[in-house]
Order: C-alpha cells, then structure tokens, then sequence
C-alpha cells in the first residue's frame, strides 16, 4: 500500500442528468453558448495527448448510488450537497464511527473526501448515472444465487476465492473505479496503442486504436479484449470477449456498505463494456463506464466521475504475491472453524 492522501476538496459524482453515457461535444468543455471551447495537445499521429498520471481518489467517497432520501430529485445545487456531505461527516463523529480503535481494513474519517462538488462534470449526489433513479439495477435471480453460493462457500477452496485477492485480477471494475487506496493510473501513448497501467495490482490495459481487429469469440480474458477509437476529443474503448468469472468484484454500493463500493457478482462472457474518456481540461479527464451483461443485472448500468491529473504521484511496487498470506491464512481457518463446528456437533 503507498502513503495515503489527505485530499480537502473535491468528492464527485461525475455527471450532469442527461443521456447516459454521452460525452460532450467535440472540443472539450461544455460551456454557455459562443464561450470559447479548450483544445487539448496533440501527438503526431493526431491523437489527443492524455498522457501522465490520473487520479480517481476524488470520488472515493462519493456513494455509489443515489440515497433513499433524495429519491425522484433531478437537481441539486453544489451548496446543498455539500451541507448534505458535512451532515454526513458530522453524524459519524457524533456516532463514534471513526474507525481509529484498530478496526481492519479501515482509517479514520480524516483520510476521506466529503465534498460533492464538481466545476466540470456537474452536480450529481451519486456515481451511478443510469438509471436515472440513481440506483444499481438488480442482479438477475441466476446471478444472485450463484453470487449466494459463493459467499457461503468462498473458502472451500482458493479457486472460489475472489482473484483479486489472488493478486490475479480485480477486473476492469476493479481497476478503473474508485477504491480506498492506489487509485492511480498512468496512461501511456504510441502510435495506434493507448496503455492504461493501473497502480493496483499493476494491470496493464493495451489497447489498439482503430486499425485492429476483433479476436476470436472463443478467446475469453480476465478483463476483457479491449478496441479504442476517437471521437473528437473523447477516447472510446469497447471491450467484449470476457472470461466467465464467478465472483469478480462489482460494484455493491448500499447493498454492502456504505464505506465500499464493492461486492462480489459474476462477470460473463456475454458482458460489454464502453468506456469513454473524454479531455475537459489540462487537468480533467472525464470518465464514464456503461456495463451491459444480461446474464448479471437485468438493465444496463452507467456510472461516471472525474480524473485529477496528479503530477505529484508515483506508483510505487504493488508486489501483491510477495509475503501474500492472505489466501492460505483464509482457507486454513476456515478449516479450523469446520473442525470446531464439528467437534461442537
């Protein structure tokens, strides 16, 4: 794990209500009528430069769906979601829940971001933008008792064992969204190939631009095959040809706990994914995910937020196998557990 960020400002969802997914006009930053749009550099071969290193940790804390309160709102303005962010913070301090008493896997509250505010994208109290009510589409009735099974059954060995925890994969979900920590990707660019390298378990996605050709349906990948083009000033990259995983990581939201974004769900064959990044700025990237996997969730789902250009930030060695005892430990006391239940008997 590299050293935490103390971040003051910025915890966003990322876009406007509007049609899922789009990205704004070519040219950059949406604006008022006749005001003057931002162009990005160029490299030679004409693509936008989006090179350096990007940081999601803005909406680290932004929930990832819309809350049971604010059901049916179309608008917010940026004051009152910050009142709503600073009650927030202020009715867990009042609660004790600080998580500074040794609580694993989580830090105090100082080490979040709380603000819902976001000069670009627009005000939106949640990441999920589609659908519009804001909320995570339910999982189809096959997924949820295979998500059940595993649950119940995660420990019976290590190939049940969700692979990000096997330092295999955390999917494209896993990479791209927010989480606690190592929230940094470097993109890097060359002719015809754009490579994102995220600083969690070190994936590298490299993906061709245009000229190359889909692969063979029977090829199934951990995060998928990826193709990218460019519209305008956005990146696209659509990937397909998934590897049937039964509990890759996804986002979970209120349905676990407000403090993850994640839970356990199926990733299948079936899914496609279209990414879009899109310049708004020097030091905007505006992103935005659209996840269509019937075989999972019984509607397409849209989630957005921005990236920070960090100039400041260094990946550091993610050496995820070295002294990893995480899954021996786990499958061994769950055989101790077993035995105990046993001898109870």
């Amino acid at each position: 794990m590299r050293y935490r960020w103390i971040v003051v400002t910025v915890v966003v969802a990322a876009a406007a209500v509007g049609t899922a997914g789009m990205a704004p006009a070519a040219g950059g930053q949406a604006g008022q009528a006749g005001a003057p749009t931002w162009e990005p550099s160029r490299l030679p071969d004409g693509q936008p430069d989006i090179q350096g290193m990007w940081n999601n940790a803005d909406a680290n804390h932004t929930p990832l769906e819309m809350p049971d309160e604010l059901a049916g709102r179309e608008s917010f303005s940026r004051e009152e979601l910050q009142a709503m962010a600073q009650a927030r913070y202020e009715g867990k301090i009042a609660a004790g829940e600080t998580h500074t008493e040794g609580t694993v896997g989580f830090y105090a509250l100082y080490w979040w971001d709380w603000y819902f505010s976001d000069p670009v994208a627009g005000d939106w109290p949640a990441l999920v933008i589609e659908p519009n009510t804001g909320k995570m589409p339910p999982q189809t009735e096959q997924s949820r008792d295979i998500a059940a099974y595993m649950r119940e059954h995660l420990h019976d060995t290590y190939a049940n064992m969700e692979p990000g925890d096997r330092c295999i994969s955390r999917g494209v979900l896993g990479m791209m969204l927010p989480t606690a920590y190592n929230n940094g990707t470097l993109i890097v660019q060359t002719p015809g190939y754009v490579v994102l390298h995220s600083e969690m378990i070190h994936n590298a996605r490299i993906i061709p631009i245009d000229a190359a050709p889909p692969i063979d349906d029977r090829i199934e990948l951990w995060e998928g095959s990826p193709r990218g083009r460019w519209e305008g000033n956005t990146l696209v990259v659509e990937s397909t040809n998934f590897r049937r995983v039964d509990n890759m990581r996804a986002p979970g939201g209120q349905r676990r706990s407000e403090w993850s974004h994640w839970e356990l769900a199926r990733q299948s064959p079936a899914r496609r994914i279209v990414e879009r990044f899109t310049l708004v700025d020097a030091d905007t990237l505006k992103y935005s995910v659209h996840v269509d996997d019937p075989e999972v969730w019984t509607a397409p789902w849209t989630i957005a937020f921005p990236w920070r250009r960090d100039n400041e930030y260094r990946q550091y060695e993610y050496a995820c196998h070295e002294g990893n005892y995480a899954v021996l430990n786990s499958l061994n006391g769950a055989r101790v557990q077993e035995q105990r239940a046993g001898a109870a008997r």
